[in-house]
């Protein structure tokens, strides 16, 4: 429960008629964007409007007209819509017999905070950079629908996280935008007299302080820090600036303030903790303020540090060493000098805590700093978990690899945010509105195989056609400024065809992921795609992090490679990848492309999402796939056999690659029609993908998995 004297009071909206006047109650709490019809509620004002300011309602209520608003509290059609809307909103906020208080009555004073570097709500909120982000709001979104007691931190980012430009020649270019925080559905926290509730952090020669916004995810308050306040030097103002900077000072420094400064807000607003879940080692700073905290209080810190270990769970996303933050044991001591001895530790024992050796010098790592202080430790896939537990084996050498303590929770997705509204729907007709409850019950899936062929098919057109608007409008909008090539268009998807078999391969350009595989044999993908009786496009999006050259240079291949005009169009890349585009594209392909080098893919989770919404997934057995397929839902590219030249793993696996393209997925798509063009051998694929991959890969396994498995036994052990 928060604070008395601290208050959050969602800004008033004079402007909006009595009679809707409920708009805005909307408007500031999430739970809208994943329910089509309170987006309906505001896109049915004005959609052109809707569109322009990428789905923010707070921006749209802002900018929309008097007389539109008048027009609309005085249409009956529409004030039924409103109505009931509001109505569901009011239902779901005031529920009590929720999941977890059905589960669980007699913890529901226990609060779980969870932090993350970065939360991908929507995308009306760019302050996300992928996966992670991703993941940890669909975390949010599923925690508020089951009435986890969970509370959230992270930063919001004043630059977002960078817009993506492509040029004539396929060079990544990037620009920074600033957020207008008025204009987003953010409501800052003040204090009894209306001032900015502020917290601080001490930093070496200096104390920067933050102040707190709060956005409301359904149930769930996310709490965000923001250095931009005058009582900051410029550089520290610049610390919630950008998403991922390279920076080592200012890297520290918000890793810091993420998790020593997550803790002092915790106590500000009058919250105890029984649980502190990390998504990845960016806030295991946590534990060391913690420790602090009870060492003041008269324990050793052996005795704190044992206390701070039964509360934490921390999660690790990535064996890739690059998603592992590391620094030089001379920063670590620059800004930690003074809290060692308060610790009673000596300087190596400090520093030992996270120390890993390496040929450039010790280096404070801090996945190994979560480890270490936390006994509740997992990775994101069942293959993940064998990885993570051969990577971290040296911290426990004197166990088996097989019993290091992480565990796995493989990922999910929020269902309601990720599947279309029509397949909604349609599931809602067939398998009746308790898949809604119960995502995660098998049971309920298993009716899949009673829809019809020509309905799942009718959606899949629809969406397929939808995906093609967007695209065309996007690409028709970026010629219409006058500011590139004709060729450029072309790539950004104008021919595209609504009748042919569609790839997707959407997601961020490290090299691990390998975009360039599909390309491996051109010529051969060339006569693949351009066959006249079996066409195939592949749509491509995604960015390179600014300073990941390789990565840069595998989306110019990739460009070079659409832009030659004997691919026909059919090859596209949509640039500036948002949550947007990833809704179109999982709702719309029909086939997702996944080729991560095995094993750097922890999870993974877009093909999830394709899954649900009737695409069929093609990737290597890593990550979630290498759990999730069957043999009959889906195809795997390659083996399981690793090579240590990575030319010829890339040579095998692209070998595999073109030939399940084009002696199975191909032929499947266009052969064996029904009386009404409907591939029958395909809808198999499609329902068996539905009814198996749907319930294992949703949030609501996800979450009740944390609850079981990490939350509930860090608050019995306390």
């Amino acid at each position: 429960m928060i604070s008395k004297n601290i208050t959050c009071t969602v800004p008033k909206a004079n402007f909006l008629p009595e009679r809707i006047e409920r708009l805005n109650d909307l408007a500031y709490n999430l739970w809208w964007s994943w329910n089509p019809e309170a987006v309906t509620v505001f896109s049915k004002i004005n959609p052109v409007l809707w569109d322009s300011v990428s789905h923010n309602p707070v921006a749209f209520l802002q900018q929309v007209s008097r007389s539109m608003l008048n027009q609309v509290s005085n249409d009956k059609q529409y004030l039924i819509l409103f109505d009931q809307t509001i109505e569901a909103f009011d239902a779901y906020m005031n529920k009590k017999e929720t999941w977890f208080m059905q589960k669980y009555p007699n913890i529901k004073d226990k609060t779980i905070t969870y932090l993350s570097f970065e939360f991908g709500l929507h995308e009306s909120i760019p302050a996300y950079a992928g996966g992670l982000g991703i993941l940890a709001g669909d975390h949010l979104k599923e925690s508020s629908d089951m009435g986890l007691p969970l509370v959230a931190i992270g930063f919001i980012y004043n630059q977002g996280y960078f817009v993506q430009k492509i040029t004539e020649d396929g060079w990544q270019e990037t620009s920074n935008f600033y957020l207008d925080y008025k204009k987003l559905p953010m409501i800052p926290l003040q204090d009894e007299k209306g001032k900015d509730v502020l917290i601080s952090v001490q930093l070496p020669g200096r104390e920067i302080k933050a102040r707190v916004w709060q956005i409301n995810v359904g149930r769930i308050p996310l709490y965000l820090l923001d250095t931009t306040v005058n009582e900051n030097t410029p550089y520290d103002q610049q610390l919630t600036a950008k998403l991922y900077t390279s920076d080592l000072e200012t890297r520290i420094s918000q890793e810091i303030l993420l998790g020593v400064g997550g803790v002092r807000l915790m106590r500000l607003l009058g919250y105890n903790p029984a649980v502190w879940h990390m998504n990845e080692g960016h806030s295991a700073f946590l534990s060391i303020e913690r420790c602090l905290e009870l060492v003041k209080q008269g324990k050793t810190f052996d005795e704190a540090a044992e206390i701070v270990r039964k509360g934490n769970v921390f999660t690790t996303h990535t064996p890739v060493p690059a998603g592992n933050d590391r620094f030089p044991v001379w920063l670590v001591e620059k800004y930690f000098h003074q809290i060692w001895p308060e610790l009673g530790l000596t300087h190596d024992q400090f520093i030992n805590l996270a120390k890993e050796e390496s040929s450039y010098g010790d280096q404070f790592t801090m996945p190994i700093l979560a480890l270490r202080l936390s006994d509740h430790c997992n990775a994101v896939s069942e293959l993940h978990g064998m990885v993570s537990r051969d990577m971290w084996h040296f911290l426990w050498p004197d166990r088996k690899v097989a019993d290091v303590p992480i565990t796995h929770i493989t990922n999910g997705v929020h269902s309601f945010s990720w599947l279309s509204r029509r397949m909604g729907i349609l599931f809602d007709r067939y398998l009746g509105t308790e898949w809604r409850e119960n995502p995660d019950n098998p049971e309920i899936w298993e009716k899949v195989d009673l829809i019809p062929d020509a309905e799942i098919w009718a959606v899949k057109r629809h969406q397929k056609r939808k995906m093609a608007r967007f695209i065309n409008d996007r690409a028709r909008a970026q010629w219409l400024t006058g500011t590139v090539h004709p060729v450029q268009t072309l790539a950004a998807g104008v021919l595209l065809d609504s009748d042919a078999l569609t790839i997707g391969f959407a997601r961020r350009f490290p090299t691990y992921k390998r975009g360039y595989l599909i390309l491996h044999d051109y010529e051969r993908l060339l006569r693949l795609i351009n066959n006249v009786d079996t066409p195939v496009q592949i749509l491509f999006s995604g960015k390179a992090h600014p300073a990941d050259e390789p990565g840069k240079l595998i989306v110019q291949q990739l460009y070079r490679a659409i832009k030659d005009h004997r691919s026909g169009g059919r090859l596209v890349f949509i640039e500036d990848y948002n949550m947007e585009i990833a809704r179109y594209l999982v709702q719309g392909v029909d086939v997702w492309l996944n080729t991560p080098r095995r094993p750097n893919e922890a999870s993974g989770t877009s093909g999830m999402k394709s899954a649900m919404n009737g695409g069929l997934n093609f990737s290597i057995l890593d990550g979630w796939w290498h759990e999730g397929y069957n043999g009959k839902n889906g195809w795997s590219i390659g083996s399981e056999k690793q090579y240590d030249s990575t030319e010829k793993q890339d040579a095998e696996d692209a070998l595999s690659l073109y030939e399940i393209l084009e002696e199975r997925i191909v032929p499947l798509y266009y052969s064996n029609r029904s009386d009404a063009n409907i591939p029958t051998g395909w809808m198999m694929k499609v329902k068996n993908a539905i009814r198996t991959l749907s319930p294992q890969f949703c949030t609501r396994r996800m979450v009740s998995d944390y609850v079981r498995n990490m939350y509930i036994p860090a608050i019995e052990e306390r």
